[in-house]
Parts: structure tokens; sequence; C-alpha cells
């Protein structure tokens, strides 16, 4: 059993797709040169965290999913999403598109209590391009943190490519150009912002959430990784929301994260194909070099 079935994060394969379509970013893209390390996978509840950090991210994750019985949903779901848009062809693209963005149009409602800069009855939408942006900028961010950390330091150049790339993917969720940063200095200084400014409160709806994410439920053999993932985690968020999610960041964390890290890049070089990339990008590299039907 894979450890993909233990934990609940087993992904339906991507179909075979039209011969020949790259679909939205295709070979030699940063997205796909990126997306595909299994790796990142390291950093979603670091990403998770960060937007539960944001009390109206929060309420919306508290009020419309069943977090607490499946901390994993959410994950699962954003993991599906993205590689299927990454890797898909044009029509696996849209329609995934269009899942995601016919469950984000039910979810609104109103924040419960004051948290940070909301009172009360703070309206949320998913649909909203600021909330939209946050969770889009966080999947960016730790995506870039996490190459940088296990696979390679990426240059400024290729992280350029890379925001500008995403912002393809962006849009398909609601984010629209006037809120979009325009340059990845740009992008760099609103996530600075963010994260040094009031908007993100880790209220008691996040503080529940954050628990789930750090502690989920896992069979035995597993639970001896916990310190290591927490450790991870603790190092991809801001020193604000480490205290404020619970997590330590003393000296045994920074050595275990610092093993840990120090092991997988230089290692990573020689792991299987199968184990390093996703299925998607395998499927993908297969499709595009199909010559299509007909042509």
């Amino acid at each position: 059993m894979s450890l993909g079935q233990w934990v609940g994060l087993d992904l339906p394969p991507l179909e075979e797709g039209r011969a020949g379509d790259p679909g939205l970013f295709g070979p030699g893209s940063e997205v796909w040169r990126m997306g595909r390390e299994r790796v990142l996978l390291l950093g979603g509840p670091a990403a998770l965290l960060l937007q539960l950090a944001h009390p109206l991210v929060a309420a919306g994750v508290a009020q419309h999913s069943d977090f607490g019985a499946d901390p994993f949903d959410r994950l699962r779901a954003t993991l599906d999403a993205t590689l299927r848009i990454s890797f898909g062809d044009s029509r696996q693209v849209e329609e995934a598109a269009a899942r995601v963005a016919a469950t984000h149009r039910r979810v609104q409602g109103t924040l419960s209590s004051a948290t940070g800069p909301f009172p009360a009855g703070s309206p949320y939408l998913a649909t909203d391009p600021h909330l939209a942006m946050w969770v889009f900028a966080t999947l960016v961010t730790v995506a870039i943190d996490v190459h940088d950390q296990f696979v390679g330091a990426l240059s400024q150049s290729r992280r350029g490519r890379y925001y500008q790339e995403a912002k393809r993917f962006a849009r398909l969720f609601s984010v629209t150009d006037d809120v979009l940063p325009a340059t990845y200095g740009d992008f760099r200084e609103y996530v600075r912002e963010t994260e040094e400014g009031s908007v993100l409160t880790v209220g008691e709806e996040a503080r529940s959430l954050g628990r789930d994410v750090l502690k989920p439920p896992l069979p035995a053999a597993f639970r001896l990784t916990r310190p290591a993932a927490a450790a991870i985690t603790a190092s991809l968020l801001p020193a604000r929301l480490r205290e404020d999610f619970g997590l330590g960041w003393g000296s045994s964390e920074r050595v275990l994260a610092s093993v840990v890290r120090t092991g997988v890049r230089a290692t990573i070089g020689a792991w299987p194909r199968s184990v390093r990339y996703w299925d998607h990008y395998r499927a993908a590299c297969s499709r595009v070099r199909r010559a299509p039907l007909g042509e």
C-alpha cells in the first residue's frame, strides 16, 4: 500500500487526452518543470496554514467543508485541480477549472466572530478576487520555497517566468488583472505586506483547523513522521504564524528540518522518474509526443 493510500491523497489518474494538445502551459514551461516534482507536496501543510491565517478564508473552510473529519480533503482537492490544470489537455483544463469554479460559487457567508481587522458579520465569497489572490499567492510562494530547499535554488529569471505563467492559473479562479501584481517583484512585495500587516490573524477557527492540518489521523507506522513534517512546515512559515499555530522552531526543529532538506537535495537526482515526478506530468509528456489523429 502506498503512502498516498495510507493518508488518503491518492489521486485519480490523468486521462489520455487529445494527442499533441499541450494544454494551458506545455513542455518547456516553468509550470511543468516545477510542478512535476512530487516533493513540492511537502509544502502542502504550510500552504494550508497560510490560507487559514486569513480569517475570511478560515471561515469559508470551517463553514463549507468537513475539514475536521478529513483534513486532507482541501489539500487533495487543490492538488487534483492543480495537477489537472497544469498538465491536462485543453478540455481537461476547462473541465477541472469549471468544477472548482462551481464549488467556489457556493462558498459564501459571514464571519461568526470578530477576528483581526474583520468585525463579526463580515461577508466572504470564495470568488472574491482579493481572497482568491491570497490563496493563489500561498501556492506560488510555498512552491518556490520548497523547490529552493529540496530540489535546487531557482534563479530570479526562473522565478519571474514561473510567476508570469502561473497568472493563467490565477485568472481561472476569479483573480482579476487589477488584483494580480504585474511583476514577480511586485508579487513578493504583496506577500511581504500581507504577512507583515494586520489581515493575517489566527483566530479560533483557524487555530482549530490548524490542529487538524498539523495532526491529521495517520496509521501508527506514519506517526513517527510528524515531527519532521512539523519542522518542515515551520521552516516555511513566518515567525509570527509559526507561534500562532503553536509550531516550535527551536534547535531540535531546525536540525531536523536541515537533515531532511539535506538528505532530499543530495539524493533527489537519483530518484526514479516514477517516484520523483507526478504521474500527471509523465502522462502529459506522452500525450504531447503523440501525433494528433488525422493531422
